[in-house]
């Protein structure tokens, strides 16, 4: 007589273990639509797991969001690191420093990492929202103290460096290695960009977009289309469409 079939028990996930996983995700999800343009579900289809489940880890998508970008700042903090503690002046110019070893970490990882590129932007572009804006400036804060402590570098040298960080950034984000005027691709695009002689965009002699004379479209003499003195399209002072302090992310609705 055949045996019972037997049942195969499902291995339990931990929540920190998918709490970790749902963040990876967004990072790879976010680095592609934004904030605002990314479902939860996306992210919570590349885990296996259903979005609900992302909410009870989760207080909201921009909670989520600002998990990514944090893990985000935290790898670039430890990659500075392990470049500084393997800094060997004996393999630099006279003129590298400690420096110059966390700047090419830096250039390698844009290379090999485009997803934490992509979310490093887009953390900058939604900046626009209190909470997130506040987050990045006290992350972006933190690496510029990480990096000032790991190199002992001057205010000056430190400008120097994230300057140089951003230029990259931009770079990358392009996929060119050069942002110099004139640099060979912008010449390119700037040729490609011209109308050849004689089809400039102007519509034939005679057929100028205007009204007949006489038929100009304006408003008669005292009604231009302005608001009353004191009237403008503002909110009263005080009423900024912004939230009350403590009031961060709560659940989003299904499906954002």
């Amino acid at each position: 007589m055949a045996g019972a079939p037997t049942r195969t028990s499902r291995k339990r996930v931990p929540a920190g273990e998918r709490r970790d996983a749902l963040i990876d995700a967004a990072v790879v999800e976010f680095a592609h639509g934004g904030l605002h343009g990314t479902p939860v579900e996306r992210i919570a289809r590349r885990v296996g797991v259903a979005q609900p489940y992302v909410f009870s880890l989760f207080a909201g998508k921009r909670e989520l969001f600002l998990a990514a970008v944090q893990r985000g700042f935290a790898r670039t903090e430890e990659l500075f690191t392990r470049a500084a503690a393997d800094y060997d002046p004996a393999d630099w110019e006279p003129d590298g420093d400690v420096l110059s070893a966390m700047g090419a970490a830096y250039v390698e990882s844009l290379r090999t990492h485009r997803h934490y590129l992509m979310l490093q932007h887009q953390s900058y572009a939604a900046c626009d929202d209190d909470l997130i804006r506040e987050h990045v400036r006290r992350a972006y804060a933190h690496l510029v103290r990480h990096v000032q402590e790991l190199s002992g570098a001057s205010a000056e040298r430190l400008d120097e460096f994230f300057r140089a960080g951003m230029w990259l950034n931009v770079a990358a984000a392009m996929g060119v290695e050069d942002l110099s005027a004139g640099c060979e691709w912008m010449r390119a695009a700037a040729a490609g960009d011209a109308a050849p002689a004689g089809q400039a965009d102007t519509a034939p002699a005679g057929q100028a977009d205007t009204a007949p004379a006489g038929q100009a479209d304006t408003a008669p003499a005292g009604q231009a289309d302005t608001a009353p003195a004191g009237q403008a399209d503002t909110a009263p002072a005080g009423q900024a469409d912004t939230a009350p302090a403590g009031e961060a992310a709560r659940g989003d609705a299904a499906g954002q």
